[in-house]
Parts: C-alpha cells; structure tokens; sequence
C-alpha cells in the first residue's frame, strides 16, 4: 500500500499541479483536504477537479463556525489589530486550517502534509507552525522551496505541466491578482500593488465592497448587542457570530467601509504590499470598542491594549498554538466579563460614527462627569490629589532651586577669595587657563577693552601694586595674560559677564573713585 500525503488544496493551478507531482516525485496517494473558511463559491466545481488531477480523495471541511468562534472572536475582543491597520484576516484562518489538516492527516494515517505557499510569504511560516505545533512527527511538504524537484516557475509552467499528465482545465495563463478569502477578509497583491508608487485599481481590485465614492449618499445606523464581549445580534435579531461577520460584511461593502492599502513587514524580512477588504471586521472590532471603552478602567484598558499588540504580533508569524497565545487570550477573556451592552452607529461613505452605547456595567457616570455637583464628588477634592499628582514635580523643581543657589554661593566665595580690588587679575587668570583654546571671534571681541585697560599703569589709585597682567607687577607675575595669537576664552558669555565688572572698575578711575564691590 502506498504511503498518503494531505494536501491542503484550493482547487487554484498551484494546488492542481502538485497532485500529479506528488505523486510522479514520491509516490503517493494524495487526499487533497480544502478547507471551507468562508470562501463561497471558490468551492464550487472542487470534487471533480481534485479527481481529474488524480486525487485519490477528497475532503471539503465546513470550519466558518469554528473559525469564526475560536479565532476571530479572541482577535476581536483582545483589538489585536497587526502594524496599526492590518485585522489579520489571513494570519486567523491559518491556524484552524493546520489543525483540521492534522486531523485528516491522523485519520488517514498519512506520513505527510504537503502546502502550497510560496517560499517568500508568511504563510508557509504559519502553516508549518501550527503543523509542528500539533504533529511534530509528520512530515511537511513545501514544493515551492524544493527547487531541485520542483522546477516550475511560472503559471505557463504549470498549465504545461498539466496537459502533460492529462489535466486539460480552463486555467488561463495571465496574471491576476493573488487573493486570499475567507469568512472575514479578502486580501489582494500582485499587479499595479506590486509597485507602491502606484494607485490600486479599485474597480477591478475590490470584490466584497464599493468605494467610498460610489457608497450610497445616505447614511444607515446599525444596532449591535454583546455578551462577555461576543457579538450578539444586529437590528435587534440574534445570530450566531458567523452570520453576524456576514451580515456587516454586507453592510460595510455597501458603504465602502475597511478597504485598506498597507506596505506591511513579512516575517521572512522584506515589506509587501496589499490591499485588504475587512467591511464587517472593521465595524465589528469599532462596536466592540465603542463598549469597551464605557466599561473597562483606564488601567485594564493600558495594559489590554499592550496585550492586544503583542497578541496581534503573536498570530501573524502564526504562533498561535503557543503557551503565550493561551495566556494573553486568558487574560483578555478575564477583561471581557462586563463588556455587555448595546452600541448604535452610523455608516456613511467608508465612516463609522458613534450613535449611542448603553450598558448596565458603565463606568460612566453622569452626575460625576456633568458639570454639576455630585454626591460622590466634591471640587475641593481636586486640591490634594493635584498637590500629591504633582509632587515629584515640585520636589525636583526644589532641588533645582538649591543647586542653583549653592552653584552662586560658591561663585560668591571664590570672587571674594581673589579679592575684590584684584578682580581684573582675577578675570585674566581665567583667560589664561583657557588659553589652549582658540576662537578668533572671542579674541577680537575682547581685546578693544583689555587693549583700552592696559593703558592704565595701576588697578588702583588707593593699590599702586596691583597691575593690569598686560603690564608685569611683582606681586601678582603668576596671573600674567600675554595676548599671542589666537589664545582667548572658550566661554565669551563667561567672559562678558565679567567684563562687566572691569567696565565699572574703569569708569571708576575717571571718576576720581575706587570701585570695590
């Protein structure tokens, strides 16, 4: 008996051509497994294209309700929302569908789990993770990374490679776009994406919704409920969160609502570019926020959306089965016990504007928010909290105080130290100590004044010992300052500011006076 392989297959010419070469390169029975995620009438038309290209079985797996419960809700109710835009509409679906291709793997007793992700994207990353993570004895097959064996490179390759083996199906050869759907999104690249300088072409681009131009000039409002932060009913009318997702993704693609053109980070390394259509994933994770915020304290409210990023990070590189993934979505589940209530909005040309949010669990409370006076609150209460608030700030402003206040006191000191009468020597001593520094700017700015000083023969009419350094005096030689090149101060606001005490010393001696102070 020959050995089994499961194909992940989408019935698209990737998938088709790797049946046959399954079985020509290794030998095997391949049971093709596609997996339903919400791809509607792509599914159409499979069970005979599987057989005609040598399947020998053929699994269409229904997982919406799973994928839709134990995937996008936890996404939903955690906002993890991947680089600020990006809803993780494809990054959600690959992990429920690693699992159900183990499960079919398990049944059949098959050695192997064969993908057709191409070896630059994500979700080779994300398939073979979550494979790993629940299988580690079964083997994975990437034929695209097996360039030895697999040597097709283009779609003409293949459609060749088909007819050769008797596949003879309606594939056509030009290139579209490569797109992904499911049950909550339509991704989109290849074409004019490929190149971001270039506008996408909307009108042949979008499936699910309309541009903002071309959406009805008139406004709807929607009514949602939540339960524990689980989607209830739209318009007052229960369904489960399945044909709720399809319900707005109605009425979002009518109004032109999550169409997002993103140049996102792969986890391979390099940026890639696509345009996502999210209509009722858009509007879902804003109702869902609308409530949350009326519900949820500040602190919670920080620390979720910390987990909600990383969450976010955790499912697009696909480690979703993992004791992380467990703990932050345990977390968020603990957040979401009184996210009950009901939120109105409207939806109008790619816009969703809030209309209302009731809940009997709000933290809001009128009588304390209003202007008014309220029981609970007194204004005088404002006082201290803003006095202990602002503490740390008030004692650093008094360090600061203090230190420039002692910074002057010692300033204080060492001019008095240096003497009163002596400070023109006092000043040079300064210049000299600097004079390994150059600045022929400062030079020139001082030297009019020292040049205009040194003219007199003494500091003072009551010190004739005391000299100006230009001129040499024997009781003060060690503060001599010889003017030779470029030497002068390195701080001329320093500089100046001393000066200020020489000018009045100067104008002193015309005066008849002896300025000390």
């Amino acid at each position: 008996m020959k050995e089994k392989v499961v194909l992940a297959y989408s019935g698209g010419l990737d998938t088709t051509a790797i049946i046959p070469w399954l079985k020509e390169t290794f030998n095997y029975d391949v049971i093709c497994c596609c997996i339903n995620c919400g791809q509607g009438e792509e599914l159409d038309g499979l069970e005979e294209r599987a057989k005609l290209s040598g399947a020998a079985k053929l699994y269409i797996e229904d997982i919406v309700d799973d994928f839709a419960d134990n995937y996008i809700v936890p996404c939903v109710q955690a906002h993890a929302v991947y680089e600020d835009e990006y809803l993780l509409g494809t990054s959600m679906a690959r992990p429920a569908i690693a699992k159900r291709l183990v499960e079919i793997a398990r049944k059949e007793n098959a050695v192997a789990i064969c993908h057709g992700a191409t070896g630059k994207g994500n979700d080779q990353i994300r398939f073979e993770l979550g494979i790993t993570a629940l299988a580690p004895d079964i083997k994975i097959i990437a034929p695209w990374r097996m360039t030895d064996l697999w040597t097709m490179q283009s779609r003409e390759d293949e459609i060749d490679y088909c007819k050769a083996h008797g596949i003879d199906l309606p594939f056509d050869a030009k290139h579209s776009y490569s797109r992904d759907r499911n049950l909550w999104h339509i991704s989109h690249e290849g074409l004019e994406l490929e190149d971001p300088s270039n506008e996408p072409n909307y009108d042949d681009l979008l499936v699910m919704s309309t541009t903002p131009e071309k959406a009805p000039d008139k406004a709807e409002y929607v009514t949602m409920t939540f339960e524990k932060g689980i989607p209830k009913s739209i318009n007052g009318e229960e369904m489960k969160v399945s044909d709720i997702i399809r319900k707005l993704n109605e009425l979002g693609g009518k109004h032109g609502i999550g169409i997002i053109d993103i140049v996102e980070n792969r986890v391979v390394g390099m940026k890639s570019r696509g345009v996502y259509e999210t209509p009722g994933g858009t509007i879902l994770y804003a109702a869902h926020q609308q409530l949350e915020e009326l519900i949820l304290d500040r602190a919670t409210a920080e620390v979720k959306k910390e987990m909600a990023d990383k969450l976010a990070q955790l499912v697009y590189e696909g480690k979703w089965f993992t004791p992380l993934r467990e703990a932050i979505q345990a977390f968020v589940e603990s957040t979401q016990e009184y996210v009950t209530g009901e939120v109105k909005f409207k939806l109008y040309k790619g816009t969703i504007t809030k209309a209302g949010t009731t809940s009997p669990y709000s933290l809001y409370s009128e009588s304390l928010a209003s202007f008014t006076t309220g029981d609970l609150y007194d204004h005088h209460d404002a006082s201290g909290f803003i006095n202990l608030f602002g503490l740390p700030l008030k004692v650093r402003a008094m360090k600061l105080q203090n230190v420039n206040k002692n910074q002057k006191k010692i300033h204080t000191m060492r001019l008095n130290k240096a003497g009163a009468d002596n400070r023109p020597c006092f000043i040079f001593k300064y210049f000299s100590k600097l004079s390994s520094h150059s600045d022929t700017r400062s030079y020139q700015a001082v030297t009019p004044l020292l040049l205009f000083a040194s003219t007199f023969p003494t500091a003072s009419p009551s010190h004739p010992d005391v000299r100006f350094p230009l001129l040499p005096s024997p009781r003060n030689r060690q503060n001599q300052f010889q003017l030779q090149g470029n030497h002068c101060p390195l701080h001329l606001t320093y500089v100046i500011y001393e000066l200020s005490y020489l000018q009045s010393w100067i104008l002193s001696l015309f005066q008849g006076t002896d300025h000390t102070d």
